[in-house]
């Protein structure tokens, strides 16, 4: 009887102390769960808590995924901010001006010639109106996926001849000068061809806006590798990953005409097939790099 109660009170003092180590342990884990809930993503669990251990690794798993939402979402609730800013912004600029020269034309007095130069610039603003919503649709269908792709061969080489063709006037503007470096046979893939053209002409737009003038612009084909590269004009003061953003202008200022719409379309479609869209900045230089898949 006397080693009996002996051996229970020892077997008791263990048990008591295995609780209390359980206990202490569990509490660890119950305090760090609460910090949590509370949004206090600075919480970690850093000892040992004996059996919980695996349940304390999963607690980090889950802080961590909870901290990226939580930063994915206010980064979007940012972006939303700014693209009413910058939707009304760009909205309202060619909607005053139509307004203003809309009551300036009811003026019974004005010259042929005034009324010729207003008309012009109703035509010019309603245009650019115009575009800005094509473009906002565009980009919303983009994002959404709702769009529907015509796969084709094309040969990127002519298309991108094409593209460059039809903007001569405005690269002739800025006295750009080109240097090319493409293959001499035909690079064909199945591509979108109206989607791939888009791509090219947004970022040759770009370059015609963007780039310093009586400067050389670079366009560069290695298979199905495009890169096209360009001196900046002014200092590109923001991030290579917002460049890409919805309503992101070089322009910080905004003074440059534009949606800022037109590097996140190329973006947008030149993953819908399934490629892959990257800038890269160094210092002046400006890089737009398109990969697509053979």
């Amino acid at each position: 009887i006397f080693f009996a109660l002996i051996y229970s009170t020892i077997l008791f003092i263990i048990l008591k102390n295995k609780f209390n180590e359980f206990k202490n342990d569990y509490d660890i884990l119950l305090n760090a769960v609460k910090r949590l809930s509370n949004g206090d993503f600075d919480v970690e669990i850093n000892q040992d808590i004996g059996m919980f251990n695996s349940l304390g690794t999963e607690f980090t798993n889950i802080k961590n995924g909870f901290e990226k939402a939580v930063n994915e979402e206010v980064k979007s609730q940012k972006m939303k901010t700014e693209l009413i800013s910058n939707v009304s912004h760009d909205l309202k600029t060619p909607l005053t001006s139509i307004i203003t020269y809309v009551d300036l034309l009811k003026n019974d007095n004005l010259s042929p010639n005034k009324r010729n130069e207003y008309i012009e610039t109703l035509d010019r603003n309603s245009l650019r109106l115009k575009n800005l919503i094509h473009d906002l649709f565009e980009v919303s269908k983009a994002n959404s996926g709702n769009i529907k792709l015509n796969f084709v061969n094309v040969d990127l080489v002519a298309l991108i001849q094409q593209t460059k063709f039809e903007l001569a006037d405005k690269f002739n503007e800025k006295n750009l000068t080109f240097k090319t470096n493409f293959p001499e046979e035909k690079i064909i893939l199945s591509l979108d061809s109206s989607k791939t053209y888009r791509i090219f002409e947004n970022l040759l737009i770009n370059i015609s806006k963007y780039a310093l003038e009586n400067t050389r612009v670079y366009i560069d084909i290695d298979e199905v590798k495009i890169i096209f590269k360009n001196i900046s004009a002014d200092e590109i003061k923001i991030s290579e990953d917002e460049l890409v953003e919805r309503f992101i202008q070089g322009d910080t200022s905004r003074n440059t005409s534009g949606s800022g719409l037109g590097l996140a379309i190329a973006k947008s479609f030149t993953e819908l097939q399934n490629g892959i869209f990257k800038v890269n900045v160094d210092g002046d230089l400006f890089k737009a790099i398109v990969i697509f898949k053979k």
